[in-house]
C-alpha cells in the first residue's frame, strides 16, 4: 500500500513546504552551469523534486526519512533508482558520483542546516553550486559582510570559496507546520579560482579560532597559535575579527604561515 501523505516528523526539523510558485523558484535558482548531476537534501514529499525533474540534469535524492523514501519510491517512478536513503552529513557522496561535479539543493532541516553547509564547503571540489532554503538568519549569515553582529565564521568561509547571493524571503506561513520563524533563500556559486593562495586547512583554524573570542582583538584570540612578537605587531591585530573581510583573512593566513605555524 503506497503512502498518500507523509506526517512531518519534528525531531528530523521537517516543515513541508506547500507553495508550488516559491517550490519552482528555489529550483529555477540553480544555473546549471558546470554540472549535469543535482542532490536534493531531505525532500520529504518531493514538492521541490517535481520542479527539478524536468531540468537538463539528473536529480538525485537523500532522504533519511523512511517514510518520506516510502512515498517518493510511490509517487515519483522516474526517480525510484535515484533515492538514497541516508543521512546526508554522513553519507560518502563519492559512492553516487564519485569525482565527478555536482551541485546540491534542498529545502534544509534548520535543525542541521549550518551542518550541511560546512559539509559542502569539505567537498568543495565537486560542489559547483549550492543553493536552498534555510532559517532567515542562517541564510543572511551565510552572505553577511564585515562590520555586522551576523557576519562570522559561516559567511567568511562559504565566500572564500563561493560568491554568496541571498535570493529572497519566505513567510512562515507557507510550511506544514509552520516554523516559528521566516525562511530565507540563498545561492553559492563556486568561485572560478576557488584555492586559496595559503594553506586552506589553517585558513580554517584562523577564522575559526578568531570568531571563537570575537570580542577580542586578533591579538588575544589568536594567541593560542603563539606568533612571533614581530608579526603580532601588525596593525590588523588590533582589529576584531567582524572588522575584517574575508581577503583580509586569506592575507592574515599566509602572514601566519610564514610566521612558522
Amino acid at each position: 500500500m503506497s503512502i498518500d501523505k507523509v506526517k512531518a516528523k519534528k525531531h528530523l526539523g521537517q516543515h513541508f513546504l506547500n507553495d508550488e510558485s516559491i517550490a519552482q523558484q528555489i529550483a529555477d535558482s540553480l544555473r546549471l552551469e558546470g554540472y549535469k548531476k543535482v542532490i536534493e537534501i531531505g525532500p520529504g514529499m518531493g514538492v521541490l523534486t517535481k520542479y527539478l525533474l524536468p531540468k537538463p540534469i539528473e536529480t538525485y535524492v537523500i532522504e533519511i526519512d523512511t517514510e518520506s523514501v516510502e512515498y517518493l519510491k510511490a509517487h515519483y517512478l522516474k526517480l525510484s533508482n535515484n533515492i538514497i536513503s541516508e543521512d546526508f552529513l554522513k553519507y560518502d557522496m563519492t559512492k553516487v558520483f564519485g569525482n565527478e561535479p555536482f551541485a546540491i539543493i534542498g529545502n534544509f532541516p534548520y535543525n542541521i542546516s549550518t551542518q550541511i553547509v560546512f559539509r559542502a564547503l569539505e567537498m568543495r571540489e565537486q560542489v559547483i553550486e549550492f543553493s536552498g532554503m534555510f532559517q532567515k538568519e542562517v541564510a543572511e549569515r551565510i552572505c553577511e559582510k564585515k562590520g555586522s553582529k551576523a557576519y562570522g565564521i559561516l559567511s567568511v568561509l562559504a565566500q572564500a570559496f563561493y560568491d554568496t547571493e541571498y535570493l529572497f524571503t519566505v513567510s512562515e506561513h507557507v510550511f506544514t507546520p509552520p516554523p516559528k520563524v521566516k525562511s530565507g533563500v540563498m545561492r553559492m556559486k563556486r568561485k572560478e579560482n576557488y584555492h586559496l593562495p595559503c594553506d586552506e586547512k589553517l585558513f580554517f583554524t584562523v577564522v575559526k579560532m578568531a570568531f571563537g573570542q570575537r570580542r577580542k582583538t586578533l591579538r588575544n584570540s589568536l594567541k593560542a597559535l603563539n606568533l612571533s612578537e614581530t608579526l603580532r605587531e601588525e596593525t590588523i591585530f588590533n582589529l576584531r575579527p567582524e572588522q575584517i573581510d574575508v581577503q583580509d583573512f586569506i592575507a592574515l593566513t599566509s602572514k601566519i604561515q610564514a610566521d612558522g605555524v
